[in-house]
């Protein structure tokens, strides 16, 4: 990442040194999954959508720890494989709009980091990549080389429902707190570097 583009961190310090986190990220590119590997504080293992998995990336993608999700319905194998990760105390990163949305700004979040957040106890942790979305002249897939591209980590919060219940309503609200939380930080992270 270092040597394609000029990615600045702020905040890394909030990423609990050890024990479990959820790193819950906005998704506008493709980049930005790799960008938060490369610059994360601990090794994260993502969730990734089984289509990555492919040729030369599939064999890649597993050696560093990436979560392969069947996101046509509940893949129960990729719910398993991430709680343990945060069992081990390990980091596991999540975009929670599923996919690339179109600002990459956490407006349509699903239910699937609350249920991960609320099952595991784990801290949340917010972080915005912002630049990612800007399209290069050579290479109009990719963001401009060597531009800037800002990874801005938030303040670790928990997402526990009232008396730890896992009901729908109880889900919901964790969804709704949730989306809130990183909202916030979205515009916090906005303001922070003029983006």
């Amino acid at each position: 990442m270092n040597g394609l583009w000029r990615p600045r961190v702020l905040g890394a310090w909030r990423v609990p040194a050890q024990g479990p986190v959820i790193l819950a990220g906005n998704h506008a590119h493709n980049v930005d999954g790799p960008m938060l590997i490369g610059t994360s504080p601990r090794p994260l293992h993502f969730l990734v959508k089984k289509e990555a998995f492919v040729g030369p990336l599939d064999p890649f993608l597993r050696a560093i720890g990436q979560i392969e999700v069947d996101r046509t319905g509940a893949d129960r194998a990729a719910i398993t494989n991430a709680l343990k990760v945060l069992e081990n105390g390990g980091v596991l990163g999540i975009f929670p709009e599923g996919t690339r949305g179109t600002g990459g700004d956490f407006a349509q979040l699903r239910a699937g980091l609350a249920y991960f957040a609320v099952r595991s106890g784990a801290p949340v942790v917010p972080v915005a990549v912002l630049g990612s979305a800007r399209k290069g002249r050579l290479v109009p897939q990719l963001p401009p080389l060597r531009s800037r591209i800002d990874v801005v980590y938030g303040e670790p919060f928990t997402a526990v429902t009232e008396g730890g219940r896992r009901t729908r309503a109880a889900m919901d609200a964790a969804t709704s707190y949730i989306q809130e939380r990183l909202t916030a930080h979205m515009a916090e992270a906005r303001r922070a570097t003029g983006r």
